[in-house]
Formats: C-alpha cells, structure tokens, sequence
C-alpha cells in the first residue's frame, strides 16, 4: 500500500469493537509517535495511554461520548512547552502544538496501517483530563483518540472523506 493509500484509508473510527488490542500493536503505534520529527528535536511532548476497563465514568468526564470509551485504549498526547522550540528570533511562537500535533497525526497513520482505529479529539475537557489522568503543571494536553477495533462502516458516514478540491486549497507563489 503506498502512503497515500493508507491516509486515503484512515477514518475518524466513532465505534469499537471490545477487543483487545495486542501488545506488539500498541508497541507500533507508539513508536510512531515517538519517531514523529519535533522543532529542534526537542521532542517536547508525553504519551499517557489509559485502559478504559473498569474506568469509563471517569474517562467520560474528558470526552463525553459512548464511543470514546468503546476502544480498549485511549491515547493522550500532552505538550510540555518548557522543551518545546520557540521563533524566539522573529515573534517568539512556541511550536509544542504543532509537535503534539505531528505526534498525534503519526499514531493515528501508523495505528491504520496495522489495522486499528482512531479518532482524532481536540473537543475535550482540559481540566477534567488533567485530573483524571493526573497531568502535572508542566504538561498540557493537546489531543486524545480512541485506539481499538472499529466495529463501524466507514463508508456509511455521510461526513466521510469529504474533502475540498485542490483547487480551492492549494495556491501558487502568493496567496
């Protein structure tokens, strides 16, 4: 499969399947993110994954949504601005959300491609998540996905892949 194949095949999965996901899986998905380029290679960010067995309340608190919770695992990706690279030179912009973001975007990539679903969430309670999942000072969190088996049809979404032609993204040489 090429690349693009795969991100032409990776969905915002809203439903799961109770199935656990193997060890070695999880192993993949979070060395993606851990090889993900970061500004600087200053690798500003943590991973928290949190079972959702036994903890669905409480997770709920985060996100609330029935299948947030469905997925065996939730990953957390967090910034901790302290190490990030700033533009200190020009307007002094922190880049630990685009880091996070590039973390994220890499798991979710890596988890499709071995056959796991995810969501990507950015709708989320921040304190709620500091809380539960005991976030310090120096962490922020950033994003969150479900990580299991889809047990939904892609294809059935009306909202799915709709995307804008190029056209009306892409610009030459100016805006």
């Amino acid at each position: 499969m090429t690349f693009l194949d795969l991100a032409r095949r990776r969905y915002s999965v809203r439903s799961y399947r109770p199935d656990p996901v193997p060890d070695e899986a999880l192993a993949t998905v979070l060395e993606a993110g851990r090889v993900a380029p970061t500004a600087a290679n200053r690798q500003p960010f943590r991973i928290i994954v949190a079972h959702t067995a036994g903890r669905e309340a409480e997770l709920r608190r985060i996100y609330d949504r029935d299948w947030f919770v469905q997925a065996p695992l939730i990953l957390c990706v967090c910034a901790v601005r302290g190490e990030a690279w700033s533009r200190t030179m020009y307007d002094g912009r922190s880049h630990a959300d685009v880091d996070a973001a590039i973390v994220m975007d890499h798991m979710i990539l890596a988890a499709a491609d071995i056959g796991l679903g995810t969501c990507w969430i950015a709708a989320f309670d921040p304190a709620a998540a500091r809380e539960v999942l005991g976030i310090p000072e120096e962490g922020e969190p950033m994003l969150f996905s479900p990580l299991g088996y889809a047990a939904d049809d892609p294809d059935a979404s009306p909202r799915h892949k709709q995307r804008r032609p190029l056209d009306e993204l892409v610009r030459y040489e100016r805006w």
